[in-house]
């Protein structure tokens, strides 16, 4: 199935206030050829005209591979990404050499990727979304942890992704407008640790549950076992993820599969501190990393990343349990991009929503891109 990637980049002072706009049509096997499959926009704060537009390809191709292409045609204005990407020209710059091994990373998950410069004024559908984002008229963004600094200020990038369904003429069933029987996902938090008490960065430490922590797994996993309906259990390899997984797949006599993509964000240097620790220890480095999702903490693991992670893993889901529902056990970071994705909204969710632990959520994800979200933080269970 090929689809047609149209991608562009701008920045108003180069550095400058920046952004990004991609947009997948449809190619041929579609009913409906360059019909608009998805859309994506961010404004990613201030970044050079080119960091922009190797952002919208990466975003374009990412767009893509969640439609289920296999090939893509990419069409920029940028002729340095196209002669880059291409490779006829030699990445460079510091600043485009992680970007260029991104883009090629997502552009392996499409097979076949052509690329191809065209005039700007054959690309006015992407530079338009590039310019509303960098306006502030497509939502704003923002970042968050595993047991620290849940309720910490919202930043200014932002990014939304829409889906179209591929023929316009099929009927919206509802308010979403998505058609066909979406996957559904049952998230789960995982119960607590000794690091969750005291709210301290709790990533890749493989902190255990407490004796509080297996109490309210085993309360998650009554309620799942009574609720039924599940077709399959998904967990993070950690194991206060995992003892929370095999409860609740216990109950419901279905296995645990491990995705090492849900697991939580590594933290880095940063990893059993609390947040006034890491904000007094790297106090220019913690200030840049609350405004800008792409910043990583010392050895450690930046927002965007977790974001490109966890996107492999939902796909696969769904791609597994077409019209199913399965139950993800995961961390707050990974959980909070799921819904993120599944409302079309921007980071500042991940400071803004809080995940208790052992909490449930429920999002869908439509075959045509659409979804919806029924759940958010319930703790019935645990009263």
């Amino acid at each position: 199935m090929k689809v047609i990637v149209e991608a562009d980049g701008g920045s108003r002072g180069n550095p400058g206030v920046a952004g990004y706009g991609a947009v997948v049509l449809a190619a041929s096997g579609y009913p409906d050829e360059r019909a608009v499959l998805a859309e994506r926009a961010e404004a990613i704060g201030h970044a050079t005209n080119n960091v922009a537009e190797y952002r919208g390809l990466i975003a374009g191709l990412e767009a893509a591979a969640a439609q289920g292409a296999t090939s893509a045609a990419v069409r920029m204005d940028s002729k340095l990404v196209v002669e880059q990407m291409s490779g006829r020209w030699k990445v460079k710059h510091p600043d485009m050499i992680p970007l260029a091994d991104r883009a090629r990373k997502a552009a392996t998950q499409l097979g076949e990727v052509s690329y191809t410069w065209i005039p700007r004024a054959q690309n006015g559908h992407a530079d338009r979304l590039a310019n509303e984002a960098m306006d502030g008229t497509r939502g704003q963004a923002g970042a968050s942890d595993d047991g620290a600094g849940q309720a910490a200020s919202a930043t200014t990038t932002a990014d939304t992704v829409r889906a179209a369904p591929a023929a316009a003429a099929r009927p919206a069933p509802g308010w979403t407008g998505a058609t066909g029987d979406p996957c559904r996902l049952v998230l789960l938090r995982h119960g607590q640790t000794a690091l969750s008490v005291e709210r301290r960065y709790s990533g890749r430490g493989d902190a255990p549950l407490t004796e509080t922590g297996l109490a309210q797994a085993a309360a998650a996993a009554r309620r799942i076992g009574a609720r039924g309906g599940i077709d399959a259990v998904v967990s993070s390899p950690l194991a206060r993820a995992r003892a929370t997984a095999e409860a609740a797949a216990a109950s419901l006599g279905v296995p645990v599969r491990v995705d090492d993509d849900l697991i939580e964000t590594d933290f880095g240097a940063w990893e059993g501190l609390t947040f006034r620790e890491a904000a007094q220890q790297y106090p220019e480095l913690h200030a840049q990393w609350l405004g800008d999702p792409t910043v990583a903490p010392p050895q450690g693991e930046s927002f965007t990343a977790v974001a490109d992670r966890v996107a492999r893993a939902r796909a696969r889901v769904a791609a597994e349990h077409p019209g199913g529902t399965v139950l993800v056990v995961s961390h707050v970071t990974p959980i909070k991009l799921v819904l993120r994705a599944a409302l079309d909204v921007g980071y500042p969710l991940l400071y803004k929503l809080h995940l208790d632990l052992a909490s449930l959520s429920v999002a869908e994800f439509y075959p045509d891109g659409g979804s919806s979200v029924r759940l958010v933080n319930d703790t019935a269970h645990l009263g």
